[in-house]
């Protein structure tokens, strides 16, 4: 019996050893999706997984974007950041200046020997993650774009034969939904600084911010105290009155709003769509955004939202292997045309448009590339995005001075005015720690 509990021993001790040779490398994903989205997410994670033996991606929920984000940073603080965090397309600029903190993304690909090339993710969305001198520097995993939903049922039932092409034309559409009672309130929108302010400049080809909406410089001030902005505002405080715009929050509230069939109208993100088609027991349709015709250059280009992955430093070698090929996992073109296709988000590449197009997938699911559309036309220095410093905190000071306004406490011209103050303020602060 000895001998044989000594083998039993070796045995043991070579199958802990091989046990250990094939434990699989664990990279910690941190990301901010819940809902629909949060399973698609959840779902890309264990396909990889299941793909190959010798990394483990672990997706964890860290809350909204603003949590993800302060969480992140005060991990990196206490040297335990994950692998890879979701940050949204506000906090870009942040991530960009925070030095030592990141690994360029174009880096870890071309380390790890990944197929890499610039040239094939949709060049607006690609773009807006890419230094000046030409280096991309995280994965824009989730872009989306603004869009306009509506209830095809409600519009219907108040007489209105078309969706509203020009803001306008919402304004008329909500008056005969609210007059018709087909819906508690005509229009609402998600994300409102987004929206109103951020994609509304691109969408006219009106700068939102000096220094190229911050692409050229950490000089950048605001430039949304014009005459165009003061008149859209001033519409939807008036529409507010009426009773035809009704303010939903600061996030994604307005989402709710629609898919319950509150609301006959709405603006919010394209990725939307997942949880739109998931709870919506209306026919709904999706178009352009509205734009006001008397602007020159109007329509030009939506801007993105969503968000990118970002690579924290001080990882192992092994692990920044691993991360290199779950983001080739990520950029195929049958992988990005499903992810799309499911959620709404940007196709990634141009290859996995291709493949969505080809598919009759558009076809089937009409107004599904209305995001691609706005975006895949040529950008102008007026409207490739923004990019400027503590652009959350600025997103904040917009939108109080919007609550301000729709509460009647302030005309628009007073609203823009105080929101250039105080967000000038903010990248006056962001300039000088930028640079230290």
């Amino acid at each position: 019996m000895k001998p044989l509990f000594r083998l039993s021993g070796v045995c043991l001790a070579l199958m802990a050893l091989s046990g250990t040779a094939a434990a699989q490398t664990e990279i910690q994903w941190w990301h901010s999706m819940t809902g629909a989205l949060g399973d698609r997410l959840n779902g890309l994670a264990e396909r990889f997984n299941k793909s190959q033996p010798d990394y483990k991606v672990v997706p964890v929920f860290k809350g909204s974007y603003p949590e993800s984000m302060a969480a992140s940073i005060a991990a990196y603080r206490a040297g335990s950041a994950p692998h890879i965090v979701q940050v949204f397309e506000v906090g870009t600029a942040t991530m960009m200046a925070s030095k030592g903190a990141i690994v360029p993304v174009e880096k870890i690909m071309k380390d790890a020997g990944e197929k890499f090339d610039r040239a094939s993710y949709v060049p607006a969305v690609a773009g807006f993650y890419t230094t000046r001198q030409g280096e991309m520097l995280s994965f824009p995993f989730n872009s989306s774009t603004t869009v306009f939903y509506f209830n095809k049922d409600a519009l219907a039932a108040a007489g209105v034969s078309k969706p509203p092409e020009t803001w306008p034309e919402v304004a008329a559409a909500a008056a005969k939904v609210k007059a018709s009672g087909a819906t508690k309130c005509g229009y609402t929108t998600s994300w409102p600084s987004w929206v109103h302010m951020e994609n509304f400049s691109a969408w006219h080809n009106v700068l939102f911010a000096t220094e190229n909406n911050g692409f050229a410089s950490l000089k950048s001030r605001m430039a949304v105290d014009t005459p165009l902005h003061e008149k859209h505002l001033a519409n939807l405080a008036d529409w507010s009155k009426k009773g035809y715009f009704t303010y939903a929050g600061r996030t994604n509230e307005g989402d709710a709003k629609f898919f319950s069939g509150e609301c006959a109208m709405f603006t919010g993100s394209s990725a939307a769509y997942a949880n739109v088609k998931r709870n919506a027991k209306f026919n709904f349709g999706i178009a352009k955004l509205p734009y006001y015709t008397d602007v020159a250059g109007a329509p030009q280009n939506s801007v993105i939202g969503g968000a990118s992955l970002w690579v924290m430093s001080g990882k192992k070698p092994a692990e920044y292997k691993g991360i290199a090929k779950f983001f080739s996992f990520l950029s195929g073109p049958e992988v990005q045309a499903e992810w799309h296709q499911q959620t709404g988000y940007l196709p990634l590449t141009m290859a996995s448009y291709d493949l969505t197009k080809k598919s009759g997938f558009y076809e089937k699911n009409p107004g599904t590339d209305v995001s691609v559309q706005q975006m895949i036309i040529k950008t102008t220095e007026k409207s490739r995005g923004v990019r400027v410093g503590n652009f959350v905190q600025i997103r904040d000071v917009v939108h109080e001075e919007m609550e301000g306004l729709f509460a009647g406490k302030q005309t628009a011209k007073q609203a823009l005015g105080k929101m250039t103050s105080r967000a000038n303020d903010l990248l006056a602060r962001f300039e000088r720690t930028a640079q230290d």
